[in-house]
């Protein structure tokens, strides 16, 4: 029965090769991806994130996600347009840190509220910094200018020895 059914299977594959319904298909004389390598149990998982352009932190149990979002403060606060935005930012986050603190799961990680002034204080002093863009063009144009002097001071110290 199974020499009849594999014959059957093999007479549609050759029909179908014959009509031409498998040329042209996407990936057709491409090399198959993870060819090669060792087998991963999570590659699923990899490949699902990679395909959907997500951040792998998704993976991290929560006591780390919210260790990286704490470290990853000062760069999200940067761009923020008030001091009241900053404080409520901050103030998420650590609704965020007290309630995972309150029922803590997964690993025992140390994560602590963050504190509001120092991140405030911080935001206030980067946006206190003068910008240092015109000291570079300064000394561009210098620098475009002075090469003109030399050569002209060169040569007339030199003409002048002689």
């Amino acid at each position: 029965m199974t020499e009849a059914w594999d014959a059957a299977v093999e007479a549609q594959i050759r029909g179908a090769v014959q009509r031409g319904e498998f040329d042209n298909l996407p990936g057709m004389g491409k090399p198959i991806p993870g060819r090669g390598m060792p087998y991963d149990e999570s590659w699923w998982i990899k490949s699902f994130l990679e395909r959907e352009k997500l951040p792998s932190d998704l993976l991290l149990p929560t006591p780390l996600q919210l260790r990286r979002r704490v470290e990853q403060v000062p760069d999200e606060v940067r761009d923020l347009p008030t001091e009241q935005s900053v404080r409520d930012f901050v103030g998420q986050l650590n609704a965020q840190i007290v309630a995972w603190l309150r029922n803590p799961e997964g690993p025992r990680v140390a994560v602590r509220p963050v504190n509001v002034d120092d991140v405030v204080h911080r935001w206030r002093a980067e946006r206190a910094r003068p910008e240092i863009t015109t000291p570079a063009v300064e000394q561009v144009t210098t620098a475009v200018a002075s090469p003109r002097r030399t050569r002209r001071s060169w040569w007339l110290r030199w003409w002048r020895r002689g």
